[in-house]
């Protein structure tokens, strides 16, 4: 183009000419810097035949075949120059998939720079290493990067995408090069499940994760999902990013020690559903794929949304500078941040220092992964032994106890307690649940304190400290768990002493920006003091009281969080407060009928998270029972259906409903309200255990 430029400036002056004087005239005058002479000579006629003559008919050839030419030149050059561009973009659409994957990516729009008439739009941070590139730009690291003022995904954007500008016409008028997306180089596979849109067709080499979070949770349990809906639900456009380890989506846990124990579906693992005590059939994960926006999609979401991080850990948090890195180095800043990175799973020190044999035999319950490795030992080996009483343990002993009559596996448990769940339940309540767990064809072990584990001959042999020798194939350590408090030292938040976690205060904040939930916080409850609670319903309330303070609302924790165990689906127990067995306890008991049991209770409340339905209840003036108590004691061991009532200074501060249920929101306002009772008997009739 420019070539035929230059001609027909030289060419234009002599077309305007009339003759052969007029043209030297014309070209002199082209060439004196533009400026037109003093006078022009006066043109001669020509004296040829009419019709200018020869010389005239020579000039129309000449400037015919000079016009021809041009024209012809000026399309070759164009199409040659679409050629090459075209090749250019293919060449720099496979460069930049050979350098995203790094640390740094120089900007695919600082190589265009090459192309004639660019314009750069990329920024460039001060803090970018590398070196830098001549006549080039270098974009900030893609974790770092804020994108333009367009409203466009926030990922590594292909070679078409990143030209928008009206200087490049050839972008607007052609489709994108097929270079873009190799076809014999298939998209590399997104821990990210939840990709379900059209940036889908993008490499996973050219996406990348969103620089800036408006709501960072970091976390991706009961707690972080349930602030991200509290969120959502105060401010509708809000976006909110989850960054987890796990490689799943948020789900709920209750079920990985309950009821997917005892489904029939053979391929219960994959499908991770499961039917609830009521024949109703449920996810084990809160929401759908398709509930969530792609991480891709996070900055040019018109709604806002909830996007998920998942296989990326949190490494270091800056509070200063209100940024987080994670484990591939990557930066996310923040405005408003929440830690509900929940706990890990103790184990004991004498499997720890057993050797690989005996911690390769060891499952420590906690996750889906864990779920599916012992379910597929419990189908191939001849022995279980579950070390621990608690909640977990005996859930867990009840579920595998069932499976050992139907494939003849031995499932042992022991503690260090008397009895099951003996630091929860009073004692005789303990003796009756250890009962229960051995009719469920479980071998109890108790006052069992572990000496030293070893394997030998093909077995891992247990040895007490009272001399008793256990043989078993597998372990299940079920002995707590223990707060993950790994940000603590970077982001400088105080950890409790006392009962471990992040200090919050009764607002669950750490700092002006930061919260806590869940398993992780050690809160301050204005009602029962300095807490720290390891259940599912206190991650559903702290979450949602976290995620509301993060939008504004400075509400106080006073909404008592339940939890509950299923001992399979005929007994089950509800609980709130503070539950020792160490504090002095008042219980009225009474018969239980069918309607009794976590069976009937699901059927009820058309959950199988019976959590769900209670924690959203505001207790009114409770109803008292017509039917008085009964006047004779009932028999030291028949405990149907009744009320536990934990007392300190005379105080009720924790209450368990045994295998009562839907009258949680009673026992929340009991405790609220911290009055002493002089006849508890007649407090147990706001429940309404007498009644048939």
């Amino acid at each position: 183009m420019l070539k035929c430029r230059a001609v027909w400036k030289k060419l234009s002056p002599l077309a305007r000419a009339p003759s052969a004087v007029s043209r030297l005239n014309g070209r002199r005058a082209g060439l004196n810097n533009g400026r037109p002479p003093s006078h022009l000579p006066v043109a001669h006629m020509s004296t040829g035949p009419a019709g200018g003559g020869g010389e005239n008919q020579l000039y129309v050839l000449l400037v015919g075949a000079a016009c021809v030419g041009g024209v012809f030149y000026a399309y070759q050059t164009i199409r040659g120059d679409q050629q090459r561009y075209q090749n250019r973009m293919a060449e720099l659409s496979s460069r930049a998939q050979s350098t995203v994957s790094g640390k740094t990516t120089v900007s695919i729009q600082s190589e265009l720079s090459a192309v004639p008439e660019p314009e750069s739009q990329g920024a460039t941070s001060p803090e970018e290493p590398g070196p830098p590139t001549p006549a080039a730009e270098v974009a900030a690291p893609s974790e770092t990067t804020e994108p333009p003022s367009e409203p466009t995904p926030n990922y590594e954007p292909s070679p078409a995408e990143i030209t928008e500008q009206p200087s490049e016409p050839v972008l607007e008028s052609e489709p994108a090069p097929a270079a873009e997306t190799p076809a014999t180089e298939p998209p590399k596979p997104q821990p990210e499940v939840v990709a379900n849109s059209a940036v889908d067709s993008i490499p996973a080499s050219l996406k990348k994760i969103p620089s800036h979070a408006p709501y960072l949770l970091i976390g991706g349990g009961t707690a972080s999902f349930a602030a991200a809906r509290s969120i959502r639900a105060r401010d509708p456009g809000a976006r909110v990013l989850i960054v987890t380890d796990e490689p799943d989506l948020p789900y709920m846990r209750p079920p990985l020690s309950k009821e997917l124990w005892f489904s029939d579906d053979p391929t219960v693992t994959e499908t991770l559903r499961f039917k609830q005590w009521n024949g109703k059939e449920r996810s084990i994960y809160f929401q759908p794929p398709s509930f969530y926006i792609n991480p891709e999609e996070f900055d040019s979401a018109e709604n806002g949304g909830v996007a998920v991080l998942t296989d990326k850990k949190v490494v270091h948090m800056d509070v200063r500078g209100n940024k987080v890195k994670l484990d591939d180095d990557t930066e996310i800043s923040y405005d408003k941040c929440l830690i509900a990175t929940g706990g890990v799973p103790r184990n004991l020190q004498v499997i720890e220092r057993a050797g690989e044999e005996v911690i390769r035999r060891t499952t420590l319950f906690r996750k889906i992964e864990d779920f599916k490795s012992l379910d597929k030992a419990s189908r191939n080996i001849k022995s279980i032994t579950i070390i621990g009483g608690g909640f977990l343990g005996s859930e867990l002993a009840c579920a595998l106890g069932r499976r050992s009559t139907e494939s003849g596996l031995e499932v042992l448990q022991m503690f260090p307690e008397k009895g099951n769940m003996g630091k929860v339940l009073p004692e005789y309540l303990s003796n009756w649940t250890t009962e229960k767990v051995k009719r469920e064809g479980v071998k109890i072990i108790s006052e069992a304190l572990v000496k030293s584990v070893t394997y030998k001959d093909d077995k891992l042999e247990i040895q007490l400290k009272d001399g008793r020798l256990v043989k078993t194939d597998h372990i299940v350590a079920a002995v707590g768990l223990e707060p993950n408090v790994d940000l603590a030292k970077s982001a400088g938040l105080e950890v409790d002493s006392d009962f471990g976690g992040y200090r919050v205060n009764a607002e669950l904040q750490a700092r002006s920006n930061i919260w806590v939930a869940g398993d992780a916080a050690c809160f301050y409850d204005i009602r029962l003091g300095r807490r720290r609670v390891e259940h599912h319903d206190h991650a559903v309330v702290s979450g949602r009281l976290a995620g509301e303070n993060m939008t504004g609302a400075s509400k106080p924790y006073w909404h008592q969080s339940m939890f509950w165990s299923d001992l399979g689906p005929d007994v089950g127990y509800e609980a709130i407060g503070i539950v020792d067995s160490s504090l002095p306890t008042v219980a009225v008991f009474a018969k239980a009928t069918a309607k009794d049991t976590p069976k009937a209770a699901t059927e009820k409340s058309g959950t199988g998270i019976r959590s769900e339905s209670e924690t959203e209840d505001t207790a009114t003036s409770p109803v008292v029972s017509a039917t008085p108590a009964p006047s004779e004691q009932q028999h030291k061991d028949d405990y149907g259906k009744g009320v536990i009532f934990y007392l300190r200074d005379k105080v009720v501060v924790g209450i368990i409903l045994w295998n009562v249920f839907n009258r949680m929101p009673i026992a929340r306002k009991i405790i609220k309200d911290g009055e002493e009772h002089a006849d508890l008997n007649e407090v147990a009739k706001l429940f309404n255990i007498h009644e048939d």
